[in-house]
């Protein structure tokens, strides 16, 4: 087994492992160990990890199943479709079409059903100062809230709509168009109940259009101080990346967002694999009669079992 060094990089979360290579096959003690730390501090910093898209793959995979990148299909690697290419070098002479990715606070693939459970981001090519990355701790986020505005919440769903990805009107309309086909809108709850830690976390970002049963009118002032509050100074870590920096992140507890603090002419290249979240939230028609219907959201009842 691996002797791990873990050291705390942010007060909210955030904490950097060495004595490990990712380059070689890791035993079950070490993954263990690893899982354990990434729970607590829910974003680790893995530095030197000048690992191929294979063993990259193999890594991720040791804490679940991957992703398949069908929500994007787009930007897929060529030999390992479990890797999304976020970049913004020129590909066939044309500007990326990820090139803008992450601009917006978000949770990964939360305009899915299936929403990623853990992101790994492998750094490969980053400009000389800035493209640095920012992640937000959800449990504090919640848990900082008064007991009146988390009684409000805990019942709510919010529907998250893959048009709010900042920068998605810079694609080709017939790729938006296609993303929109396979991303309708879907309704998750405003509270997620963490499957591992059994705490509660906030499950709101600006790719949220409004509350299920709520009018825009009524949501906006609502989300507009949650999405405020999720990500204030105590709650952040902003990682400033190194090339072979090998980032991952529980998506269930954190939100980030991918700063353009940086000269657009200079490279960015980054890799990432995502690892599948359980089912999650229902395809919104956009008719919310139907969700009014339905009996006392059980997202609340979870949360008091919990608190």
């Amino acid at each position: 087994m691996a002797e791990l060094k873990i050291r705390r990089l942010g007060y909210a979360l955030g904490a950097e492992v060495t004595g490990v290579d990712l380059r070689q096959p890791l035993d079950d003690g070490t993954v263990a160990a690893l899982r354990e730390a990434w729970m607590e501090h829910l974003v680790l910093v893995l530095p030197g990890q000048d690992i191929t898209p294979e063993q990259h793959v193999a890594f991720s995979r040791r804490f679940g199943q991957l992703d398949p990148n069908d929500a994007t299909p787009y930007y897929r690697h060529p030999e390992h479709p479990e890797v999304l290419v976020v970049s913004n070098k020129p590909v066939n002479g044309k500007p990326s079409e990820t090139r803008n990715t992450g601009r917006n606070w978000h949770s990964d693939l939360s305009y899915t059903g299936r929403p990623a459970m853990g992101s790994l981001l492998l750094c490969k090519e980053r400009p000389d100062v800035g493209g640095d990355t920012m992640f937000a701790n959800q449990y504090l986020a919640y848990e900082t809230l008064s007991p009146r505005m988390r009684a409000f919440i805990d019942s709510l769903e919010a529907v998250h709509d893959v048009t709010l990805v900042k920068g998605i009107e810079q694609r080709s309309p017939e790729l938006v168009a296609e993303i929109k086909r396979i991303n309708p809108p879907i309704a998750h709850p405003v509270v997620r109940i963490h499957p591992e830690s059994g705490r509660a976390a906030l499950f709101v970002s600006q790719r949220v259009r409004h509350f299920v049963g709520l009018s825009d009118e009524e949501s906006e002032p609502i989300l507009r101080f949650l999405t405020r509050h999720a990500v204030r100074d105590e709650f952040v870590y902003r990682h400033r990346w190194t090339v072979n920096d090998l980032v991952m992140w529980d998506n269930r507890a954190t939100m980030h967002v991918a700063l353009a603090d940086f000269d657009q002419s200079k490279p960015r290249h980054m890799l990432r694999c995502s690892i599948q979240g359980e089912p999650l939230g229902y395809v919104y028609q956009g008719d919310d009669s139907a969700a009014a219907a339905k009996p006392e959201a059980t997202h609340r009842s979870v949360v008091a079992s919990v608190s």
